[in-house]
């Protein structure tokens, strides 16, 4: 019986009733917040800002490269330039609590956007940088967004045909490169600042003063249906999580945060802005994924939020050396993984210690350090979230001194719920709840909770919230969860099948497969891409319907080893890119087996309901499976 198989019984077997509420401890690191420069969570998330510009002015806030340099932008200057658009915004005389989009990768134009429109009362609409020109238009739409900032003006050019987005007054590129004949609601981002840098300060103030439990963030995430939700998150929902957060994980001053994850994503946005801001702490944003290692050893942070593709693409690139490397590298490798290993449990208390721990240091000064170094020798912890780390990957790491922690939450939570910590650290876990989380398990084996950062529910979507949060304020997460004697919290499973991809993003299989279904050429189909770096399908054939494609194509309708050919496969991904189109811009299958034999109930594919049996199809087809993921993706 395997690990899921067991935990899947043993909350079958505990009854009907629901598990009674707690709130467990974390590690309240009373010591080290003495010593920390915390600022505590009252007001606004701009109040938060403003009080730590006041405490340390001259201290840097933001570390980005420009110009092939590194530049240091201390919170004085942060302050000053925060105004500057603080003031562009009053001069467009967009209303308080209006909507505002952006559109950027991680920079300090992020935060500095982020900032002003908060002191101007809006509420941030992020968006991701690479989704989809439709999927923009969709949320721009819906929120009736009034500015919207875009990293480049032909993000902006790319939305032609998808508007007239009646509502929004002005569209701000930071690149600055307008042409002649663009929208006359573009500017550049320079010349905006300029056009309104003599702006009254009080111009637009109506007076009022946005209050804690405002709307901070309107956070678009996908759900059962191919449209996103918005959630809606107030400025206490996100600081009572970054708060709770600290008192788990002990932040300096003299820490510095390397920002990888998209500020568009509540995980990075809370863990990896608010909890440095909040601490006082430095944050340098990462160039580009294919920077990420360069950058973690030229800047050597203390603290790194990641998904776990970020590790499996370490594990797989050291895989390969030892393979090609001499036979002693390898044994000195796996000694150094079994050392390491039983240090690590030791340390929690879940291991004696043995004469071979004597061999740790020489194992250190000949592998772990030298793996430790690639991530900038300095780390003092790594948040992995958004899916489930490979066990024997996390084993792998953490054997060698890498400081890997899980935790778990969604983006209505704030997004974080629980956490491991280091000195209570169960990496088959996703950890301990925050402290003021209340976790319970409902009748059905769900994960619930109940949080100072719960959501206030979806953007223009009562029926969704209802779904969701009841009038006691327990939110239901979809996820099947276990709890053991010592609090420590594992996922088991998904009342709905979410596939959380390798880099965290969720897509609903279900809604993806009937819209691939929706076209004649697909009888059936099934999703696959959990825990992978890409979404792949199987997919049945419409046998008259191939028939006819076939001869059009110019391949043999009966020739297995056509469906197998590139060619084909890159028709039929054609084919399914236009039926996924409303889906969100992550959603996108890359790889697809085409199959002939349909699924039936008799041959064991589907239940007497008709649905199909998931680990029934990727047991059958595990060949088809490893050989789409093992080749590269399509683009």
């Amino acid at each position: 019986m395997t690990e899921k198989t067991g935990q899947l019984e043993q909350l079958e077997n505990r009854g009907r009733a629901p598990q009674q509420a707690r709130v467990y401890p974390s590690d309240a690191l009373a010591a080290n917040r003495a010593r920390m420069d915390a600022i505590e969570p009252d007001g606004t998330l701009h109040d938060l800002f403003r009080e730590r510009a006041r405490r340390t002015p001259d201290k840097t806030a933001y570390t980005e490269h420009r110009g092939g340099k590194w530049v240091r932008r201390s919170w004085r200057w942060m302050s000053e330039e925060v105004e500057k658009r603080r003031r562009a915004i009053a001069a467009e005389g967009v209303a308080r609590g209006a909507r505002a989009a952006i559109r950027m990768r991680n920079c300090v134009e992020w935060i500095l956007y982020d900032q002003a429109c908060m002191a101007a009362g809006l509420v941030l609409v992020p968006l991701y940088a690479d989704d989809r020109a439709d999927n923009i238009a969709y949320i721009l739409e819906q929120t009736e967004s009034k500015l919207l900032l875009v990293e480049r003006a032909d993000m902006w050019r790319e939305m032609d045909g998808e508007g007239p987005f009646p509502s929004l007054k002005r569209v701000v590129a930071a690149d600055g490169e307008t042409k002649s004949g663009d929208d006359e609601k573009l500017l550049p981002l320079g010349e905006w600042l300029r056009r309104n840098a003599d702006a009254d300060e009080n111009q637009n103030d109506d007076g009022e003063k946005t209050r804690a439990d405002d709307l901070a963030t309107i956070v678009y995430t996908s759900g059962t249906t191919g449209r996103p939700k918005g959630v809606m998150l107030t400025h206490a929902n996100i600081l009572q999580n970054a708060h709770a957060g600290l008192k788990s994980i002990a932040i300096f001053p003299g820490d510095t945060f390397l920002s990888f994850l998209p500020l568009s994503h509540m995980f990075e946005r809370t863990v990896g802005y608010c909890m440095p801001l909040m601490a006082g702490a430095e944050v340098a944003f990462n160039r580009s994924v294919d920077d990420l290692m360069e950058d973690l050893a030229e800047l050597r942070p203390n603290f790194f939020i990641t998904v776990p593709r970020i590790f499996e693409r370490a594990h797989a690139a050291i895989s390969a050396r030892l393979e090609q490397g001499p036979a002693l590298a390898r044994f000195l490798f796996s000694r150094a993984v079994a050392v390491g290993w039983r240090r690590f449990e030791i340390s929690q208390g879940r291991a004696r210690w043995r004469p071979s721990q004597l061999l740790w240091p020489l194992l250190n000064a000949l592998v772990a350090k030298k793996i430790r170094a690639r991530f900038g020798g300095k780390l003092r912890l790594v948040v992995s979230g958004g899916a489930p780390l490979a066990p024997g990957i996390s084993r792998m790491f953490i054997a060698l001194g890498v400081k890997i922690v899980q935790g778990y939450g969604l983006t209505e939570t704030g997004p974080t719920l629980s956490v491991n910590t280091l000195k209570r650290n169960n990496p088959a876990s996703v950890g301990l709840p925050f402290i003021g989380a209340e976790i319970r398990i409902s009748d059905r084996g769900e994960l619930q909770a109940r949080s100072p950062s719960v959501m206030s529910g979806y953007w223009r979507n009562e029926k969704a919230t209802r779904e969701v949060l009841d009038e006691d304020g327990w939110f239901s997460s979809g996820d099947i969860a276990a709890i053991d004697a010592d609090g420590f919290i594992s996922i088991v499973g998904r009342l709905k099948e979410i596939i959380v991809t390798a880099t965290g993003e969720k897509v609903p299989p279900a809604d993806m497969e009937a819209a691939i279904c929706d076209h004649a050429l697909f009888d059936q189909a099934m999703v696959l891409g959990e825990g992978r770096a890409f979404l792949s399908a199987l997919v049945v054939l419409n046998e008259e319907s191939w028939r006819g494609r076939a001869k059009t194509l110019g391949v043999d309708a009966e020739d297995e080893a056509a469906l197998a050919s590139e060619a084909v496969e890159k028709y039929l991904l054609e084919i399914i890119a236009q039926q996924l189109h409303d889906f969100p811009g992550y959603a996108e299958v890359h790889r697809v087996c085409a199959l002939r034999d349909a699924w039936t109930v008799g041959g064991g594919a589907l239940t007497p309901t008709m649905k199909i049996k998931r680990a029934t199809l990727r047991e059958r087809f595990a060949a088809q499976i490893a050989n789409m993921y093992a080749g590269a993706r399509r683009e």
